[in-house]
């Protein structure tokens, strides 16, 4: 900048105005070296990098370091750590619901695996096993915060990336990591493995004094089975939710319609159920065939998630469809009568 024709040997001047009560006064600011990548630097200062880094709330104020939230907590848009206060949506719901039948449909596969056909012990055990998991769950919701109540408070799934945190840890220099990893879907990663470990709990101390009474018509070798079956599938399943958690999230509705359509039709073949008259021959064929309806409502539900109830609930009438095209269709497919037609050429 030229005064008077002579160059100023001051850096350059910003003249601001600057109120001071009822004066204004000039303040000179110190524009030298003051370019839009400084600006751009102090912007980002602000705030925090990666998806799940944030900065603590201490005494009402974000000043703290970036890094990890507290269980319970996640960053929000400005990246500060906010706790989570939100109630689960039903599809949160159903998806626990999901995750809690595994074990007990297992188990009752597996007691009714073993347990033989002269055995009258079958019964007790799906009791025993339904009590399990009923307990473990009862438990589970109790000891989650809210503690004491059968509610949870939870943070809202937004997308897949938020069960798979420590994934996106970011890297500012390329060099350090700065680690985020949380649950950010608080606490429907956790509360799932605390109801496994229950159930496993309560399996051990419930279930072989009660096999040991009362399954008498079984050999001590296979008295045990259903109970060695559930040491193995139930760290199956712990590491089947802390490995897919997020993707069985998602599909969760898919797999139990697939599953629950595929299990039936295997039965009904097995036991050799054409019509009618053999399904209630025996009331074991009717139990199955509603339970099997019942995880169809459930998929169905799960899916539609009854936004629109007016156009979701007529969608329950297709419950019965599998099984009555079953049996409408099976004495055509019989193995039987293609062998008798093919030998007559017809």
């Amino acid at each position: 900048m030229q005064y008077g024709g002579q160059s100023s040997p001051y850096p350059v001047l910003v003249t601001l105005l600057v109120a001071n009560g009822s004066t204004l006064a000039v303040k000179p600011v110190n524009q030298t070296n003051y370019h839009s990548s400084d600006a751009m630097a102090v912007a980002m200062s602000s705030t925090c990098p990666g998806l799940y880094c944030g900065r603590v709330m201490v005494n009402g104020s974000a000043d703290g370091e970036c890094g990890v939230c507290p269980r319970g907590e996640r960053s929000n848009l400005q990246k500060v750590c906010e706790r989570c206060t939100e109630s689960p949506e039903l599809y949160d719901w159903l998806y626990l619901g999901f995750m809690a039948m595994l074990p007990l449909v297992l188990h009752w596969f597996f007691i009714e695996w073993y347990s033989g056909k002269k055995s009258s012990s079958a019964l007790l055990q799906h009791l025993t096993a339904l009590l399990e998991c009923g307990v473990s769950a009862v438990v589970t919701l109790l000891l989650t915060e809210p503690l004491g109540v059968l509610g949870i408070r939870s943070c809202r799934v937004q997308m897949l990336s938020d069960w798979y945190t420590m994934l996106y840890n970011p890297s500012p220099d390329y060099i350090n990591t700065l680690h985020c990893t949380q649950e950010a879907v608080y606490p429907l990663y956790t509360i799932v493995l605390i109801y496994y470990a229950f159930c496993l709990v309560l399996m051990m101390l419930l279930r072989p004094l009660l096999v040991k009474k009362i399954a008498c018509g079984l050999g001590k070798s296979e008295r045990f089975r259903s109970v060695y079956a559930a040491l193995y599938f139930f760290p199956i399943l712990t590491v089947l939710q802390a490995v897919g958690g997020g993707l069985l999230y998602y599909a969760f509705p898919y797999i139990i319609l697939v599953l629950s359509l595929v299990t039936l039709a295997v039965y009904m073949s097995a036991s050799e159920i054409q019509s009618f008259k053999n399904l209630v021959a025996k009331k074991k064929r009717l139990v199955v065939l509603l339970s099997h309806w019942l995880l169809h409502a459930y998929g169905i539900v799960s899916i539609s998630r009854l936004d629109k109830l007016e156009q979701d609930l007529p969608l329950l009438a297709l419950v019965p469809g599998p099984a009555l095209f079953y049996m409408a269709t099976a004495k055509f497919t019989e193995p039987s009568r293609i062998l008798a037609e093919g030998g007559s050429g017809h």
